[in-house]
């Protein structure tokens, strides 16, 4: 699940509410901070907090003890979702929308 080596994508939705730089930022997560470290499923959950006016990115899954918070240098925006996910079919990852997916 999840290899740095697979196509990875954004959805439309998640560029016109984030940016492309804060996709990359969570593929660096999963890749830098997730991988090896918890036991990943193919759809991975990141909510979006304000912490002090800056981005928040924090991973968990309710079945996992303990989870992770990690604290990005953008501006946090109201326009920002509560979350994103991201999904690996196995062929390809894709960060998307709740509302995204089917």
């Amino acid at each position: 699940m999840f290899s740095a080596n697979k196509n990875r994508y954004a959805t439309f939705g998640v560029l016109t509410r984030t940016s492309g730089p804060i996709v990359d930022a969570i593929w660096a997560i999963i890749d830098q901070n997730l991988q090896g470290v918890f036991p990943l499923q193919n759809l991975l959950k990141f909510s979006l907090k304000n912490k002090d006016g800056q981005l928040q990115v924090v991973f968990s899954e309710k079945d996992l003890d303990g989870g992770l918070a990690v604290d990005l240098n953008f501006d946090y925006s109201t326009d920002f979702p509560d979350a994103v996910f991201a999904y690996d079919d196995g062929n390809v990852q894709t960060v998307l929308l709740e509302s995204e997916m089917d």
